[in-house]
């Protein structure tokens, strides 16, 4: 059996494309949003710190009294919580592009080959940013996780908790960090990788490197699958560590995609805007609209598989969760309205995934529904009567996804605009919808 062919040339199947961009075309912007996202994270951080974190007075205000609404809640505190949301916001775009990424390989998809690159480069501020993102979490954590960090009672002793007692085994702080180092370091391996054998492509041709990657993504789902789903479980479930939800991990997932696929779409938008990547054109437009409305009615239906169980069984150990989210009805209303029926109905049209302006509003406005979301899920633990902005929350977003998106474009600017030699390209260049 002979040897595979080595790809051709670029120009050999697409000629003219401008798979480059000219040096520094995306530099300004690239490091202004980096610039200015980590000096949003540092003001977060020594924010939390000046307060002084978890000795600050009321830092735990209202915890003995169950969390009773009109608490005082610190500034320390505030900035601990505002940053693990914008975090976990942060985390699932990152996420969502390597589950993206892996998806395609696995699957051998043709169509998405012009899209896939950009993609790879969100992916890839999985290393090292997201782990420089981690680190004020690691400041943070006793903090945020207050409720058990600290937590060594033995049966009979004053603040003797038998829940917290029995999973006192997972829930320790040496063993979180193990974890948490675990799940940075898959992510991480699995991003550089991908984007790195995909560009060595480019250069070689080789079409063994696809077969190479598809082989690999079936034990990086794998592996991605179980670290997404324990992260989860540990930096977002934990922050209530008396409630428990077999499917939390779905949730996440599941908003992470639909915020993924929408922040590739701008991002595309973005860098046709400057003369690049014509090639991606409405068919390939219309794929993104139909997974993310695909992964946005996944959203809704493991959202609402929860709540309909809890509400059906009636344990108190469940239903606690959603007890502590009564005041928070309005957000509530806006995620079913607006994360669901909106998005449902004006993603159904053919039409609107194919227009370049539609899909665009339709990807603002689903990112701006995913940041309700985070805040849904984790904000409630401090304010017990209802939403409460603060600019914290601005403050440690705008650090985050600055940082998220800065990194991304610089990728871009710094490597070429599509996998140059992928086997695929010329499908993916001729690829139309039945």
């Amino acid at each position: 059996m002979g040897q595979a062919q080595v790809a051709l040339p670029l120009e050999a199947v697409a000629p003219g494309m401008k798979s480059r961009m000219e040096p520094g075309k995306l530099s300004a912007v690239a490091n202004g949003l980096l610039g200015v996202g980590i000096l949003c994270v540092l003001v977060t951080l020594i924010t939390y710190l000046a307060g002084g974190g978890e000795h600050a007075e009321g830092a735990h205000a209202g915890e003995a009294a169950g969390g009773h609404a009109g608490e005082h809640v610190s500034t320390s505190k505030q900035a601990a919580m505002s940053y693990i949301t914008s975090f976990s916001y942060g985390l699932g775009l990152a996420l969502g592009a390597l589950f993206f990424v892996m998806v395609q390989h696995i699957t051998r998809a043709g169509w998405s080959v012009l899209v896939r690159r950009v993609a790879e480069n969100l992916m890839g501020v999985l290393s090292p940013w997201m782990i420089v993102l981690f680190v004020p979490i690691v400041f943070m954590a006793s903090d945020i996780y207050h409720h058990w960090w600290h937590y060594h009672a033995a049966p009979g002793e004053e603040g003797y908790d038998s829940i917290l007692s029995g999973k006192l085994a997972y829930l320790n702080p040496t063993f979180w960090y193990i974890r948490a180092a675990i799940y940075l370091g898959i992510w991480a391996a699995l991003a550089r990788f991908f984007r790195n054998a995909s560009l060595k492509q480019d250069e070689t041709g080789d079409p063994a490197l696809t077969t190479k990657m598809a082989g690999r993504a079936a034990p990086g789902l794998a592996a991605f699958g179980l670290t997404l789903t324990f992260a989860a479980v540990d930096w977002i479930m934990t922050i209530d560590p008396h409630w428990y939800s077999t499917i939390f991990g779905l949730t996440f997932f599941g908003g992470a995609v639909v915020s993924m696929l929408a922040l590739t779409t701008l991002i595309i938008l973005f860098v046709q805007k400057k003369g690049y990547l014509k090639e991606i054109n409405s068919e390939h437009f219309h794929d993104l609209g139909k997974l993310m409305f695909a992964f946005m009615v996944f959203w809704t239906y493991v959202n609402f598989s929860q709540y309909m169980l809890i509400w059906y069984a009636n344990v108190p150990e469940e239903t606690l969760w959603y007890q502590h989210r009564k005041a928070w009805e309005g957000t509530f209303a806006l995620l079913s309205v607006g994360h669901f029926l909106v998005p449902f109905a004006f993603l159904m049209s053919r039409h609107m995934k194919r227009n370049k302006l539609t899909l665009a509003f339709a990807s603002l406005w689903l990112l701006t529904m995913h940041w309700f979301d985070m805040q849904f899920v984790i904000m409630p633990d401090i304010h017990h009567d209802g939403i409460h902005p603060s600019w914290l929350d601005a403050v440690s977003m705008i650090g985050v996804v600055g940082v998220i998106v800065g990194a991304t474009l610089r990728n871009i600017g710094n490597s070429p605009l599509i996998p140059e030699r992928d086997p695929r390209l010329k499908e993916s260049l001729h690829f139309h919808n039945v």
